[in-house]
């Protein structure tokens, strides 16, 4: 697969361990809302180190946007990321399929599982087409709440937070499980998106499945 060399034009925090990359648009690239590629960092120790990170921007734009969070406890490669400035260049492949929009729905995230929805959800909110969707977004907490301004523009009372390890005035302390779930949706004949932890994934997958949701309307990414 054809390798490009893209410059990061800005880097921005978005939390506390969240960054915002705008990177140079090679000339023709495209690519659809929920839709990733591979990434690695330009320099020859790194250049084999790539990892999958789905598009956030989208493809009208004339640059490209990752958000990445960044994980500065173990010596991974988005603890790289993290040092990278302006300036400095990335590899990116062409792009391939990841989450695919079925239709309005229910989507679940576990904190940076959000990812992959934002292009949808900016995509459905330029269109028009965001009102019979919603958003629940299970975080530890408030300050883990990725782009909680602009979701809440978009989807007003449609964006559900639920923290998990912090008491406040203003959202749930729950566990998104079946009894929340039973709790927040009527209707389980609908498709359902689902992205987060790997076993954030599996658990919402099965209960949703318990619930009555039919497994070709789950879609999921871990």
């Amino acid at each position: 697969m054809e390798k490009h060399t893209a410059r990061i034009l800005d880097i921005a925090n978005i939390t506390h361990d969240v960054k915002r990359f705008r990177i140079e648009k090679p000339e023709g690239y495209t690519y659809e809302p929920g839709q990733a590629t591979e990434v690695a960092i330009h320099k020859p120790e790194m250049e084999n180190e790539g990892r999958p990170f789905t598009f956030t921007g989208l493809n009208e734009e004339d640059t490209l946007e990752f958000i990445i969070k960044i994980y500065n406890d173990h010596d991974g490669i988005t603890k790289e990321f993290g040092k990278l400035q302006k300036g400095d260049e990335l590899l990116i492949e062409d792009a391939w399929g990841a989450i695919t929009y079925k239709g309005p729905g229910t989507f679940i995230a576990g904190g940076a599982g959000v990812t992959p929805f934002i292009a949808i959800l900016r995509d459905l909110a330029k269109k028009g087409q965001l009102a019979d969707n919603m958003l629940i977004f299970s975080n530890k907490t408030k300050k883990d709440i990725i782009l909680h301004d602009e979701f809440s523009k978009i989807l007003g009372n449609k964006f559900v937070n639920v923290l998990t390890q912090e008491e406040s005035k203003k959202f749930e302390k729950r566990r998104v499980n079946k009894s929340y779930l039973q709790e927040k949706i009527t209707n389980f004949d609908q498709p359902f998106y689902v992205c987060g932890p790997d076993g954030f994934v599996t658990d919402i997958s099965k209960v949703l499945k318990e619930l009555g949701a039919n497994p070709d309307e789950v879609v999921f990414e871990g």
